[in-house]
């Protein structure tokens, strides 16, 4: 466990200085393109205010983005509870709590650190699960917590939006704006610029999936050792994933955050998923046998 906490936040770091190389790049080629060099020093200024921004604020765009409201203790007693004692249990600080009013049973942790951590459930999971499915997810989503998934996870969402939208940026410049041929590289480097451009949200995608799935199968072995219970995660997977509910607020950028994708009912290749198969996750947990 430490030693996946010391990869994460090594990780961190690394994704970080990846997407602002990616969008400082992009800059770049293009300002070549146009003979502009406000587009890199715009790139620059871009890049290092998006990485402060999700660092330190990722937690509130995302739960502004998912609709997520503070779950009272007078409204959601049962729901406190059961943090809190997993907090005593995991030794954790206690992380604010959210709910978010959307029929699809699913949850996810936000926030850069234990200590600015955040839980959100949706208004289905409170309503389909029982007591002990309920404690089995909220132990999954505050192992991401202690591993520090929640930073690396978060972080994420901001920057690969910002790619997305930056890349989208360049190529309308290249479709709209006039290009003198025999200047800033011509046609071949305006194709590069535009190859780029597009390959760009591509590669951040990709990167959004490769720190998804394994640390899904951790979080499940560490929640099912905090509660002493696997069956109750595998039980609630196992409902989660058979439910047919459609989701409301979520979107893809924030899709790997959550304990089961909002997307699963869609025909998505399970080489492109944000999640490993549930059928894989209920079988590992049905075989710890604690």
């Amino acid at each position: 466990m430490y030693k996946q906490i010391d990869d994460n936040v090594r990780f961190t770091w690394l994704l970080m200085f990846f997407f602002v190389g990616l969008i400082i790049g992009l800059g770049y080629v293009f300002a070549r393109i146009y003979d502009n060099q406000i587009i890199l020093i715009g790139a620059i200024f871009l890049s290092f205010i998006q990485t402060f921004i999700s660092y330190y604020y990722s937690d509130s765009i995302t739960l502004a983005t998912t609709g997520a409201r503070p779950a009272t203790r007078d409204n959601y007693l049962e729901l406190n509870r059961i943090v809190e004692n997993l907090s005593i249990t995991s030794g954790l600080p206690m992380p604010k709590i959210y709910v978010i009013n959307d029929p699809q049973p699913n949850a996810f942790a936000t926030g850069r650190d234990p200590k600015h951590a955040s839980l959100a459930v949706t208004t289905g999971l409170l309503a389909k699960l029982n007591k002990t499915e309920l404690e089995g997810v909220i132990a999954h989503e505050m192992s991401h917590i202690k591993n520090y998934d929640i930073r690396l996870m978060t972080i994420v969402v901001v920057l690969v939006g910002a790619v997305a939208l930056v890349s989208d940026w360049f190529l309308r410049m290249g479709f709209w704006t006039n290009r003198d041929e025999n200047n800033n590289g011509g046609q071949i480097t305006f194709l590069i610029g535009v190859i780029l451009a597009i390959l760009a949200p591509i590669s951040a995608i990709l990167v959004q999936l490769a720190i998804s799935r394994k640390r899904e199968y951790l979080a499940d072995a560490s929640g099912a050792l905090m509660t002493r219970y696997p069956e109750g995660l595998a039980s609630a997977l196992e409902k989660i994933s058979a439910d047919n509910s459609t989701t409301r607020l979520q979107n893809r950028a924030t899709a790997h955050l959550f304990i089961s994708s909002p997307f699963r009912g869609e025909s998505v290749s399970a080489l492109l998923s944000t999640h490993p198969p549930v059928v894989d996750r209920v079988k590992k947990l049905r075989k710890m046998g604690i």
